[in-house]
């Protein structure tokens, strides 16, 4: 590594260790939010950020700064070498890198630089290269904001790999097939999501790429409501019980003309006594206990295939579920387990 690129990797880490986080795209707060709910997990284990800039990445940042305290084994973070800037990362670097930190070394628990060995990558650090999957096979768990545009390759490539994940994405991939199917498998699930439902993103983006009331020019920040963690770690919210409050009643919830099951429009209104099978929207997938729901399947939205999403639809393939012949939204079609015979 040439040594002006080291003195710039340095005063990263350093202005890092002083608190000034502002340049940073995902907010070390909300990383922070979230992975409290994991700690047990991560216990001797390697953690690896293979989306990331690891000089100004805020998930080295996090892990580096709380080594000790969570018994890592090992940090790996890699950058990818592109000069053309994505809405999630810098992926501004002028040649692929990867940093190793296996722990404080003199004994004030700080990152210091000298600590960190700074590694080049033959090729660009894109995370399906051959040097990227050698480094994820070493890993334990993956942490990490990828490329929206790719995550259904890069959940892929992570279930092909057989690795514990803590990943940040939008909830439009909930209704991909690919992505749907490892729902429904109960080899993916969503973890506890950011604070409000607010994502807040740093961007180099022009102003004008975001609607009104999107980009925040006092604080230089991008608020998302769609944007959650997707995990498959074991944590509590997965075993908590949904409450549910309401009876069924035949008037208050219709039955789909081309599926037997009957709608509902909120997943609040979910009726406790209801054994058939309900139509109930995408969000309720926030709320869901395998121990109390069954999936069966998706409407047509997630791309018909029945053996992915499960509903034999009659009529149009591409027909979502009707009332009164007018289609309605996508919909997760569930049995509730506790009213099984």
């Amino acid at each position: 590594m040439q040594q002006t690129e080291k003195k710039v990797l340095n005063k990263n880490l350093h202005s890092a260790k002083k608190g000034k986080n502002d340049e940073f795209y995902t907010q070390l707060e909300d990383i922070g939010r979230e992975l409290k709910h994991y700690k047990e997990h991560f216990k001797d284990k390697v953690v690896y950020c293979n989306c990331d800039d690891p000089r100004v990445s805020n998930f080295f940042h996090y892990f580096s700064y709380n080594f000790e305290k969570l018994g890592l084994k090992k940090l790996i973070t890699t950058c990818y070498k592109n000069q053309n800037r994505d809405l999630f990362s810098e992926n501004n670097s002028e040649r692929a890198i990867y940093l190793e930190y296996t722990g404080d070394k003199n004994g004030d628990k700080v990152p210091n630089p000298e600590e960190i060995g700074v590694h080049e990558l033959k090729g660009d650090g894109d995370f399906r290269s051959e040097e990227s999957i050698e480094l994820l096979k070493q890993a334990d768990i993956v942490v990490t904001n990828p490329p929206f545009s790719l995550f259904r390759e890069y959940v892929a490539q992570l279930v092909e790999y057989d690795k514990k994940f803590v990943i940040v994405g939008s909830l439009n991939a909930l209704t991909y097939k690919e992505i749907f199917k490892y729902i429904k498998e109960n080899k993916l699930w969503l973890g506890y999501g950011f604070l409000g439902g607010n994502a807040y993103f740093r961007t180099n983006h022009s102003t004008d790429d975001f609607a009104k009331g999107v980009y925040d020019e006092k604080t230089g920040l991008v608020k998302f409501r769609n944007i959650h963690w997707f995990t498959n770690l074991d944590i509590e919210k997965r075993h908590e019980e949904f409450t549910l409050y309401r009876n069924y009643a035949s008037n208050e919830y219709p039955f789909y003309d081309n599926y037997n099951a009957i709608e509902v429009s909120k997943t609040k209104d979910i009726p406790l006594d209801y054994d058939g099978i309900m139509g109930v929207p995408i969000t309720f997938l926030d709320k869901y206990n395998p121990k109390q729901f069954k999936i069966l399947g998706m409407s047509a939205s997630a791309g018909y295939s029945e053996d992915v999403v499960g509903i034999p639809f009659l009529g149009n393939k591409d027909a979502r579920p009707l009332i009164n012949s007018k289609n309605t939204y996508a919909r997760v079609f569930i049995k509730n387990r506790k009213l099984e015979v």
